[in-house]
């Protein structure tokens, strides 16, 4: 069962994030305040998180590079959900270390097939890292 972060502030897309998530059977945990992700992530370290541009106290991009720059935390796949989709906030999304980019209204297969590639991603380079330090 993967552990998914969700750092969202419109109750909407919380419950159908949630929901989605959920009947995938995967852990969810929501923040709903920049300002509070980073502890909180720093201390469960999910296997992902689904992270909204902007945020109450905190922006998103800033909450990204906080965490890219923890060791612990560098590799965690983030996705980006945002009402901003021009090409200097999908640029500004990647300079802080987005792996990938959503704008809202997102279609849910379209999400979960991202989610699923981010974490396939990720468990597949911790596979090659540890076959590597194996040999």
């Amino acid at each position: 069962m993967y552990h998914i972060y969700i750092v969202e502030d419109e109750p909407n897309i919380i419950e159908a994030l949630r929901y989605l998530f959920e009947n995938e059977g995967w852990q969810v945990d929501v923040i709903s305040d920049g300002a509070l992700a980073t502890a909180a992530i720093r201390k469960d370290k999910p296997a992902l998180l689904v992270l909204d541009y902007m945020l109450p106290n905190k922006s998103g991009l800033s909450v990204a590079k906080e965490l890219r720059a923890d060791l612990e935390l560098a590799d965690m796949p983030i996705l980006m959900l945002s009402a901003k989709g021009q090409m200097k906030d999908k640029q500004q999304a990647a300079l802080a270390g987005i792996d990938a980019f959503m704008t809202k209204p997102f279609a849910n297969a379209e999400l979960l097939s991202n989610i699923k590639e981010l974490i396939s991603a990720r468990t597949s380079t911790s596979a090659k890292v540890g076959s590597s330090e194996e040999e």
